[in-house]
């Protein structure tokens, strides 16, 4: 296939990178003529179509490297035809495919792994089958510099139509490649009659309105349930109009193309069928941004990860979805506030599965100002943040959210998870003044509810706290865990009286690298008690205090039935040693424990 005429928004590829014409012409300071070429890697060019000051062009990317002049005259890749461009990828190693000059000869290419030239062991069997183009469902020509449907008029090429080189294709990836115009794309489809999903991904289509071929496109993509236009730079409506020729369309990708806000969605036929909609890595900010869709009543799925979303409305818009909506991820954007999780069953009733890690307020829950908690040491944050966060993402959210970051929410976890919350707003309460308790009351959406399965939270307000109050100290605590070989591990930590059991997990879970969730904690008081049944046998009250005196003489003097640091099992001996569990709730450590020296042992759940 000879080189093309330039024109302004012709597709071309230099050494594989792929770029866009946007100017021909002469460059002040320079002689000759140059072509100003927008690439498809931002990252490529020096500048965004300004040079020394003076605009030649500008580019539909935002990156103010995209651009680059380059003469005419240097050699570009050649254009490819959608059946020279299969053959080579499926068919260029069979002994029956046909030759064409104008396709470059691609020499066998070896496998090496290690330095060493693999033995490729049943290849030819895949290369046999990939040739047999007339059965090929699976067609990805990604990359391939496909240009045309068929060989330009004049060209002087013939070759099969594409219905007759494979016409069984249901799944049809032509990413990027160098179309202009998307109708040389209705007219590869039009021959493909089982066809069910197209990508055109990293395509540049110009003049979307302005296509013809496009517009009665409907008979030809009416069995294409999914379509990508990811990566077009397309504008929403240009997107819409496109969509608008899929009457089955039920997933539409459309992620990385600079979108900030959606306009209203034009009456067209993929709105009773749509299911999933994707548009990752935009830039959106607000949930209000993409509102149009909530006209959609048929959606499923949303999928929004990797944008710059921060908060639910804009001014007063607040979007409210279908209750089939059922899916969100939100995953990688810019939330800072738990606010924004309080809001969303209001925005969307039948949500069932959200993702929603790698947000600030998720990897920090303690960044959000509504949070009005003591510091927690460096270490316990690094330590905790992510089960907490996690565990205070399924408090804030009604029961009918199942999963979340792909885990299923056991009973167990949202019990947990909701006995730590309303521990978390004791603690806020505790930092204010009883005249402002329904001032933070009111940010927490699920208290009343929770208060009736689990009762209120105990309070304990101080206005200020002074350095000599017993809240205000710092409890040694130490604690053991036995290893697997049957070593006892001891670590030493001191602990704030006011901090609740879940954060003195975290810190034990740090300590030993523990899941925290997964601990068991122990306090053995030191102290003992007299073994159920005791006093079978008789005996007045006289004589039972006598034995008991004789007992803790024993025990002090390292007798058998109460030797120091041994385990006595209860109805061994006379005397058991005194053990508490310290169970997850709302309840203060200082509550939980008695002096400022305690031991704790830590036992790991069982696998």
């Amino acid at each position: 296939m000879s080189e093309p005429k330039v024109f302004i928004g012709q597709r071309r590829s230099y050494d594989g990178a792929l770029c866009t014409v946007r100017y021909t012409g002469e460059v002040a300071g320079t002689s000759g003529s140059w072509l100003g070429v927008e690439w498809d890697d931002g990252s490529r060019g020096k500048h965004d179509g300004q040079h020394n000051g003076v605009r030649y062009f500008s580019c539909k990317s935002k990156s103010p490297t995209a651009a680059s002049f380059v003469r005419p005259t240097r050699a570009v890749d050649v254009p490819q035809t959608f059946v020279s461009a299969l053959q080579l990828k499926y068919a260029s190693d069979h002994p029956d495919a046909a030759p064409d000059a104008a396709r470059p000869v691609v020499p066998h290419r070896q496998i090496v792994i290690s330095g060493k030239v693999a033995e490729e062991v049943g290849f030819d069997k895949i290369r046999r089958k990939q040739a047999q183009l007339a059965d090929l469902k699976n067609v990805f020509l990604d990359g391939a510099r496909v240009a045309y449907a068929s060989p330009p008029a004049g060209s002087g090429v013939e070759e099969q139509s594409i219905r007759q080189a494979c016409p069984k294709v249901v799944e049809l990836d032509l990413s990027r490649n160098l179309f202009h115009r998307f109708g040389t794309v209705v007219d590869i489809c039009s021959e493909l009659g089982a066809l069910q999903l197209l990508r055109v991904k990293g395509n540049r289509f110009q003049d979307i309105f302005g296509d013809e071929k496009l517009e009665s496109a409907e008979s030809v993509f009416r069995g294409v349930r999914e379509l990508a236009l990811d990566e077009t730079l397309l504008e929403w409506d240009e997107i819409c109009h496109i969509a608008a020729r899929f009457l089955a369309l039920t997933s539409l990708f459309s992620s990385a193309n600079q979108l900030s806000s959606l306009s209203s969605i034009p009456s067209v036929p993929f709105t009773s069928t749509l299911v999933s909609v994707h548009m990752e890595f935009n830039e959106f900010t607000s949930l209000a941004d993409i509102a149009p869709l909530a006209a959609i009543s048929t959606l499923r799925n949303l999928h929004f990860k990797g944008n710059k979303i921060s908060s639910i409305s804009s001014g007063s818009v607040m979007p409210v979805f279908s209750t089939n909506l059922q899916y969100l991820d939100v995953s990688y954007n810019q939330v800072s506030s738990w606010s924004f999780i309080d809001a969303l069953p209001s925005v969307f009733p039948g949500l069932a599965s959200l993702r929603f890690a790698h947000n600030p307020i998720y990897d920090n829950p303690e960044l959000d100002g509504q949070e009005a908690t003591a510091p927690l040491s460096s270490a316990t944050n690094t330590a905790t943040n992510t089960e907490e966060a996690y565990m205070l993402l399924v408090a804030r959210l009604p029961p009918s959210v199942k999963t979340i970051n792909f885990s299923t929410v056991t009973a167990a976890d949202r019990s947990n998870a909701e006995m730590f919350y309303l521990s978390r707003i004791a603690r806020q309460l505790a930092a204010v003044p009883e005249s402002a308790e329904q001032d933070v009351l009111k940010r927490h959406r699920r208290f009343a509810e929770l208060c009736e399965v689990y009762g209120e939270p105990v309070v304990v307000r101080r206005l200020e706290v002074n350095p000599n109050f017993l809240e205000a100290r710092l409890i040694s605590v130490e604690f053991h865990i036995t290893g697997k070989g049957g070593n006892v591990i001891t670590k030493k930590a001191r602990i704030p009286k006011a901090f609740d059991i879940y954060a003195v997990k975290g810190i034990v879970g740090k300590l030993f690298g523990l899941s925290p969730l997964g601990l068991k904690l122990v306090w053995e008081t030191g102290e003992w008690d007299p073994v159920g049944g005791f006093d079978e046998g008789g005996g007045d009250d006289s004589e039972e205090e006598e034995l008991l005196e004789e007992e803790w003489e024993r025990r002090d003097e390292g007798d058998v039935f109460g030797q120091p640091g041994t385990e006595t099992k209860k109805g061994v001996g006379r005397w058991v040693k005194r053990e508490t569990e310290l169970r997850d709730g709302p309840r203060q450590f200082g509550y939980c424990v008695d002096g400022m020296d305690v031991k704790i042992r830590v036992e790991a759940a069982a696998n």
